[in-house]
């Protein structure tokens, strides 16, 4: 009996010894004070609320996963990171011991322990024979990772999402905070994303908008006008706020009706600097059409202290359109371009062969502007001359219907016509830097004006060497 009771109290004293400050080697007691001594009431050294049950509900405390407690509000984010991953580990580990229960508990020939496989699991890890040995952690892990990308991957096909929406900034955060919740997370349900959290978000989104709105007041904001047609063929118009904080959607509207009066468009500029604010607007910008440029106008009579200011983007655009209705050599070339590429593309045949000769290439290439789309097309069709000359003058060629057309002989002769190559690398010297201005101004990064100066400056001086300062009229 004797022994039995020394065994006991020997028991006892490490128990207690076990639950001392001063032999707990978890890093959570270095948040923590122990408030009774016996481990059970626990003190947070950050903001001295006190919490029952071990050691438990504090590091749920420092982690501010709001899981049986409120978040700490003064822990340091370092302390709050390292919780986290302790947590996250201690849940790796409790799913990996299911795991291996599971997997080890079907075949009575395994009679291993979990303490016997975390031992095999750590001799791999090691690697001291040399070769590399997948560990079972690892083989785990490849197939739920597996299992869940296919069931992510179902959902995006079953619900026809966009593959671009895994580019989303948003994208990766969400499975982060799902893989920090650990197993049994609810998903929102169809009533929280389409009331709650939709709420939730619109009131960030106004608080967002509030704080752009005192950066206005105290730097000013120019606001933006940005026209274009939907596919009803309906004129709108959309306008933005921009200022050093940022871009942000003002509003929409339809311009049908009156976009090429002027009056009517002052009248919608003007109650647009009205609803930011006159006093906060430093100038507005529009593109350079008559009726705009008249409103503008008008708006800087009303209200001295604003500036209108045409799109850069806009200008550049109609120098191209200059040239391509006052240059006889313009206009002409590109109509010509125009023939071989319509003559092409309305024909599946003949797409097949011409990329069969340019090794896949396009010949059309989109572009910001529809005048810059024409010189673009020049350019590419330049870039293969010497494939399209092959394809009009090869046998497949003269073997098809195509080449026994009107149309067709018309289209070969002017790619084999030597004049026309002459006349588009012509067009391409004085037009291929304007359109390289015209790529900056329209791109997301915005330059500042001397920059923009400065490129159109040595756009200019690039033009006069392209045709050796030899100024025709």
């Amino acid at each position: 009996m004797s022994t039995l009771n020394i065994g006991a109290s020997s028991s006892q004293r490490k128990s207690k010894n076990k639950k001392a400050a001063g032999t707990r080697h978890d890093p959570r007691w270095a948040h923590g004070i122990d408030v009774n001594g016996d481990g059970k009431t626990v003190r947070c050294k950050f903001c001295s609320n006190e919490y029952n049950g071990n050691i438990y509900r504090l590091k749920h405390h420092l982690a501010g996963t709001k899981k049986n407690c409120e978040p700490c509000i003064s822990v340091p984010e370092e302390v709050r990171k390292q919780m986290l991953e302790l947590l996250n580990a201690n849940v790796e580990a409790k799913t990996l011991k299911r795991k291996q229960l599971h997997d080890y508990g079907q075949e009575p020939r395994q009679q291993e322990t979990i303490p016997n496989i975390a031992a095999n699991m750590r001799k791999n890890v090691a690697g001291g024979s040399g070769t590399k040995q997948t560990t079972i952690s690892a083989i785990l892990k490849r197939d739920l990772r597996n299992s869940a990308c296919k069931t992510i991957s179902q959902w995006f096909y079953e619900n026809a999402i966009q593959f671009n929406a895994t580019r989303s900034s948003k994208y990766n955060q969400m499975f982060e905070d799902v893989a920090r919740h650990g197993p049994g997370f609810k998903p929102p349900s169809y009533h929280e994303v389409r009331e709650t959290f939709l709420k939730e978000e619109m009131k960030e989104v106004e608080h967002k908008l509030e704080l752009f709105k005192d950066e206005w007041k105290d730097v000013g904001c120019t606001i933006m006008s940005d026209g274009w047609t939907d596919k009803k063929r309906r004129s709108l118009c959309n306008f933005l706020v921009n200022s050093p904080r940022g871009t942000v959607f003002l509003e929409s509207k339809d311009t049908s009706k009156f976009s090429k009066t002027a009056e009517k468009v002052f009248e919608m500029l003007d109650a647009i600097v009205e609803k930011v604010g006159e006093e906060n607007v430093v100038q507005i910008v529009t593109d350079n059409a008559s009726a705009y440029k008249a409103a503008g106008h008008l708006l800087m009579e009303k209200r001295k202290h604003l500036f209108w200011t045409p799109c850069a983007a806009h200008c550049m655009d109609l120098m191209l359109e200059d040239l391509e209705k006052h240059l006889k050599v313009h206009k002409t070339t590109i109509s010509k371009g125009r023939k071989i590429t319509n003559f092409i593309y309305v024909r599946s045949m003949l797409i097949a062969m011409m990329k069969e000769f340019t090794e896949g290439k396009e010949l059309i290439r989109p572009a910001v502007t529809r005048f810059a789309t024409s010189y673009l097309t020049l350019s590419s069709l330049s870039e293969n001359r010497g494939q399209l000359m092959t394809m009009f003058s090869s046998d497949k060629w003269r073997k098809s219907n195509f080449a026994n057309i009107q149309e067709g002989k018309r289209v070969q002769g002017i790619v084999l016509d030597g004049r026309f190559w002459a006349n588009v690398t012509n067009c391409l010297r004085a037009t291929l830097p304007l359109i390289k201005v015209l790529r900056l101004v329209d791109s997301d990064e915005n330059p500042a004006m001397p920059f923009l100066y400065l490129e159109l400056t040595q756009a200019k001086e690039k033009i006069k060497k392209n045709f050796n300062n030899v100024e025709k009229r």
